[in-house]
């Protein structure tokens, strides 16, 4: 199905990052014109990306590059498709689509990307693009987590605790949890709008995790225990999780720690599941095209109003300028739901 029309550019803008460290190293994110992509290849599709958002990733692949390296970072878009690879069966120059993408190769804060079809899906009619590139990422690692790892259905019962939930994923794992399975939903939050946000997206219950008698207020919600944990930030949360958790309980994470106290779970025989999204495009591992599927049901269930965006701060343009303000924001450790960027 190739769909060669109109002429492509030769180069286009984007924002490079070109050393590790902190966001206020002058290139840690630098305006530059570079050679745009050429036609797609395979199912490959070219799109245009109209916008963007920042997650923990970027923040992390920037903080952790060498002097000299050059990265296209952004693994969250939404954008109109200028041309197919030869191979694409699914979609069509012009139709608007949103994706994550593939930690691999260059990102989205360009112009232009390449992408594999089977990790893109048709974006929401009713959303518009800012309110719309927040949710790929966090979306995918959301369903992933809930029905990939936990094997959740939709007649699944009993609790769920939420580890980080104002955050990106946090927010999704609330809502989809909520309106897709038959669990209660414990978050725990902190500030007066984190809380609020929380309650907002749908949790039965906003506990305060700096309160000495979290446990107890947790074991109060589940006497018999929660069956199920979901953890944006482990380390600390070990302990209280062996307490809290049931025999048997089932607990997914997303963080990036390294020393966790894994013997601590057996004597409830707690089992620990990974979830890292990019697995699938940066091993190939197996069925690309679930990554399709997934979004073109959170599109749905977006377009039905069962689903809010998590957008809660928007920049323009795409440009050095507004990335170093999102990754502030993001680096903070203090926001609720997404920052996202439009062209």
């Amino acid at each position: 199905m190739t769909n060669h029309t109109d002429p492509l550019p030769s180069s286009m803008a984007a924002v490079v990052a070109r050393t590790g460290g902190s966001i206020e190293q002058a290139e840690s994110l630098v305006d530059a014109t570079i050679t745009a992509p050429s036609h797609p290849s395979g199912t490959d599709l070219l799109v245009r990306v109209n916008a963007i958002s920042v997650n923990p990733v970027d923040t992390k692949v920037r903080a952790g590059l060498s002097s000299g390296d050059e990265v296209i970072l952004g693994w969250d878009a939404i954008g109109d498709i200028a041309e197919v690879g030869p191979k694409v069966s699914t979609f069509h120059r012009g139709e608007r689509v949103w994706y994550a993408g593939d930690i691999t190769r260059p990102g989205s804060y360009a112009q232009y990307e390449l992408v594999d079809e089977r990790l893109v899906a048709h974006a929401p009619t009713h959303w518009d693009d800012a309110s719309a590139a927040a949710l790929p990422l966090t979306g995918l690692t959301a369903w992933e987590a809930l029905f990939d790892k936990l094997k959740l259905q939709h007649d699944s019962s009993g609790t769920l605790l939420v580890i980080g939930a104002a955050g990106g994923v946090g927010s999704m794992i609330i809502q989809l949890a909520k309106h897709l399975t038959n669990l209660t939903v414990i978050a725990l939050a902190s500030r007066p709008q984190s809380k609020e946000w929380a309650a907002n997206l749908g949790a039965d219950s906003v506990v305060d995790y700096h309160s000495p008698d979290l446990a107890q207020h947790i074991h109060t919600l589940a006497p018999d225990g929660v069956d199920y944990a979901f953890s944006a930030y482990s380390k600390a949360y070990i302990p209280l999780l062996v307490e809290v958790m049931r025999p048997f309980g089932e607990i997914v994470a997303i963080d990036d720690e390294h020393h966790l106290d894994w013997y601590a779970l057996k004597d409830k025989a707690l089992s620990w599941h990974w979830e890292f999204m990019f697995a699938r495009a940066k091993h190939h591992a197996h069925d690309l095209a679930r990554q399709h599927n997934i979004l073109e049901n959170l599109a749905k269930l977006a377009d039905e109003g069962l689903l809010l965006s998590t957008m809660t701060q928007h920049l323009s343009p795409i440009n050095a300028n507004t990335l170093r303000q999102a990754h502030r924001m993001v680096e903070s450790g203090h926001m609720n739901g997404k920052v996202t960027i439009t062209r």
